[in-house]
């Protein structure tokens, strides 16, 4: 309009324009409408272009099948850790409970008089320590 404004007019039918470029269709390779708005029937795909879609479909496939078996691999190998974990816990359970029986009366009197003075010193401080009410 005169006033230097610019305004946008809707194109009649089909045709749409940018910024005074027509625009090319994807499909068709048509000039003036877009890929959606087409009236020409699609092409037909070629034999090679099918052959080539299904080898590229067997390679996704095969590569997630192969993912699949890669984490399987890796939770089994977590498993396998925390099972040898459990394993070295119950035989350190195993060991330390068989030592405590195996043990007889006088050898623990013996191991408990060997450690007396040293509990009794630290309790004797622990009591020092405390302020007296």
């Amino acid at each position: 309009n005169g006033n230097g404004n610019i305004v946008a007019t809707r194109a009649d039918g089909n045709a749409i324009e940018n910024y005074g470029n027509q625009v090319r269709c994807y499909d068709c390779r048509g000039l003036g409408h877009l890929s959606r708005n087409c009236i020409v029937k699609p092409r037909r795909r070629g034999a090679t272009y099918l052959q080539t879609q299904l080898l590229i479909a067997q390679k996704e496939e095969v590569r997630i099948q192969l993912q699949h078996e890669e984490f399987d691999l890796m939770v089994d190998a977590n498993d396998l850790d925390e099972v040898e974990e459990f394993n070295a816990n119950s035989i350190l359970m195993a060991n330390l409970q068989q030592a405590s029986t195996l043990g007889t009366q006088s050898n623990m009197a013996l191991v408990v008089d060997s450690y007396a003075p040293m509990l009794s010193k630290r309790f004797d401080h622990e009591l020092d320590d405390k302020p007296t009410q």
